[in-house]
């Protein structure tokens, strides 16, 4: 009960596959789920709690998206969110005031948080806390305390950054300036250098006090992986494409294909599997319009409901077997 199995596909497609496997197929693995939420022309309104991709294309200091206030609305001098990289090096979490004159902006420079600061006189950086490019999850802290910014991981210190300046004065008016992904000042500013572009994933965003939707230059926000472990790879943008001639392939096991998720919520190509000379041998495609999953093995085609929360494809030698987990 809950599951279904289907052996499918003719002999020829399914030893066209098989011999396929060996030589090198192109896997191509879509996510076709829903993306961030909001469309539209011109400026994209995003949530500040939305799961956020960092790495999308675009001029490598720009940030992916920002927003305004007046400081006179704020009302918690903390921020919160959760933060996730393989990647050692690129910029997280942006601010300012004066119109760039006063700034901060976290990064990560060799897996290490780095802190740099500037108002008035006075810059400042601080690189250090644990090395937070491997892959998991971390909460992370940034608030201001009197003369101190302090960083705080998985709730414990990170960073602290004292700063004192007899020309340095509390700001009460004007504009704050938020940004994720990039900077809002000219980089030739910063005290110390690294690459901006930061291959990460930002989620549960609490941004001071602010309640309002942030802006995105793009029209369409690229894809986070959430769940994601050493060996997964996506580029971002919702594909990925493996070639099986570095697989290990083994005729009483397969080549076996496995989706976790809600398959009510994807729409479009999910897999598709071409050989190496650009033939497309198998196809499973989405749809939300007919609540179906269809698979396409060479000419034959087979129709599942879309109603499941697993399905597994397994390619053998002599037989395709698709199994199908129901939500119930």
């Amino acid at each position: 009960r809950g599951f279904g199995e289907r052996v499918l596909g003719g002999l020829g497609g399914r030893r066209m596959i098989w011999k396929a496997v060996a030589g090198g197929l192109l896997v191509a693995v879509c996510l076709a789920g829903r993306r961030a939420d909001g469309q539209g022309n011109g400026k994209k309104k995003v949530s500040g709690d939305s799961i956020i991709y960092l790495g999308q294309e675009r001029n490598p200091w720009s940030p992916l998206i920002r927003t305004t206030a007046n400081l006179s609305e704020i009302r918690s001098i903390k921020s919160t969110f959760q933060f996730r990289t393989f990647d050692p090096e690129g910029a997280i979490f942006y601010g300012d005031t004066k119109n760039g004159e006063d700034w901060f902006v976290l990064s990560l420079k060799e897996g290490f948080p780095l802190m740099q600061i500037s108002k008035e006189d006075v810059q400042v950086s601080v690189t250090g806390g644990p090395k937070l490019n491997d892959g998991k999850w971390h909460t992370l802290v940034v608030s201001n305390r009197g003369k101190f910014v302090i960083l705080e991981v998985d709730g414990l210190p990170g960073l602290v950054v004292g700063m004192h300046s007899k020309q340095t004065k509390e700001v009460i008016s004007g504009q704050l300036r938020l940004a994720l992904g990039g900077i809002l000042t000219s980089k030739d500013k910063l005290i110390v250098e690294f690459e901006p572009q930061m291959d990460g994933c930002v989620r549960e965003g609490h941004w001071l006090n602010l309640s309002m939707p942030w802006e995105a230059d793009a029209d369409e926000l690229w894809l986070c992986h959430q769940n994601i472990q050493p060996g997964s790879f996506f580029a971002g943008e919702g594909i990925t494409i493996f070639n099986t001639s570095v697989f290990q392939t083994i005729k009483d096991v397969g080549f076996r294909v496995e989706f976790w998720g809600d398959f009510t919520q994807m729409e479009g190509t999910i897999l598709s599997i071409m050989s190496s000379q650009g033939e497309l041998l198998a196809v499973v495609d989405a749809n939300n319009n007919t609540n179906e999953i269809s698979f396409t093995i060479g000419k034959q085609q087979h129709v599942l409901t879309n109603a499941m929360k697993q399905l597994r494809i397994t390619f053998l030698e002599n037989v395709v077997k698709v199994v199908q987990f129901s939500m119930t």
